[in-house]
């Protein structure tokens, strides 16, 4: 198992999100909008549909990705190994969240405002339509940080845990919230299920990320003390149970704040600040967090072996 995670990470690098591959959480969006028109028919309470969809999703992928690795594996020893280092491949997102976020970064080389918020809007579900500069490089370094967690550390988690099945069914979770896991009138109850979810199972990754951000950060950058009581002090300053303690812990290795007003949909709140401004926000930022989340990507592996190996 172990050796299909290193595969799948070095092909990760080597690829990102191919379109021309087929794309497991692909499929899974549309059987998430098929499944919905399904149950919203049905004459049952909201909470109880939408804990159906996670179900059938979440157990469905599951039990596929399994049966057919047994599929693949009874064929031939060989491709049962390479289908499941695909399978683990595709639930990574290392290259990509370095691809997304540096084209906002290159736009904003160039000056080009415009540009960089509608690149920014591909990647985040806040509005970024009258975001000034300085607050597009914050929203790019929020994003890099949480989905550290989200696509680097919990997908490498669950694949050394279960392999490709458990690793694709946190890819079904994840891909739930991020459809259906929003506090708006339409999703408030139906996705209430697949967000506790999301919550639930990014809490263990999240939290060994409290150790991992600041090791690498001072592998990177020699400001992992920082980075750590920086997590320790703003880890609860964020609306999420386990986005504040990356967005922390990125804040304090950056020597930047993150958090503050954000809007989503034309309703503004406010995050607590995170971290201690010790200089302001700069460009060059974003690759710098672009660089701290590849580190800690080959830290959450190398870990992730060498645990498997004791």
């Amino acid at each position: 198992m172990t050796i299909n995670v290193i595969f799948a990470y070095i092909l990760d690098l080597l690829l990102g999100d191919n379109p021309r591959f087929p794309h497991p959480v692909r499929g899974m969006g549309k059987a998430i909008n098929f499944l919905e028109g399904i149950l919203r028919r049905l004459p049952l309470n909201l909470y109880v549909s939408g804990g159906l969809l996670v179900i059938i999703l979440v157990g469905g992928t599951f039990f596929l990705i399994r049966e057919i690795n047994i599929l693949f594996s009874w064929i031939s020893p060989f491709l049962g190994r390479a289908i499941s280092i695909y399978f683990i491949y595709t639930a990574l997102s290392v290259r990509d969240l370095d691809k997304e976020t540096r084209e906002v970064y290159r736009a904003l080389q160039e000056d080009d405002i415009i540009l960089a918020r509608q690149k920014l809007s591909l990647i985040v579900g806040r509005d970024t339509k009258n975001l000034a500069p300085d607050e597009i490089i914050r929203a790019c370094v929020e994003t890099v940080a949480e989905n550290t967690v989200d696509g680097v550390i919990s997908p490498l988690f669950y694949a050394f845990m279960g392999g490709a099945p458990l690793a694709l069914a946190f890819k079904a979770v994840n891909t739930l919230d991020s459809m259906i896991g929003y506090k708006n009138e339409r999703y408030i109850k139906f996705g209430w299920a697949a967000a506790r979810l999301d919550d639930l199972i990014n809490f263990i990754p999240a939290r060994l990320s409290a150790l991992i951000i600041p090791l690498s950060a001072l592998i990177l950058k020699g400001n992992g003390r920082r980075s750590f009581f920086t997590m320790v002090k703003d880890r609860k300053n964020s609306f999420s149970p386990n986005a504040g303690i990356p967005e922390a812990a990125f804040a304090g290795a950056l020597g930047i704040t993150l958090g503050g007003r954000i809007s989503y949909h034309g309703k503004e709140s406010v995050i607590p600040v995170m971290g201690q401004e010790s200089k302001p926000r700069e460009r060059r930022d974003i690759p710098e967090a672009i660089k701290l989340m590849y580190l800690v990507s080959l830290v959450s592996l190398i870990i992730g072996a060498v645990l498997r190996w004791l």
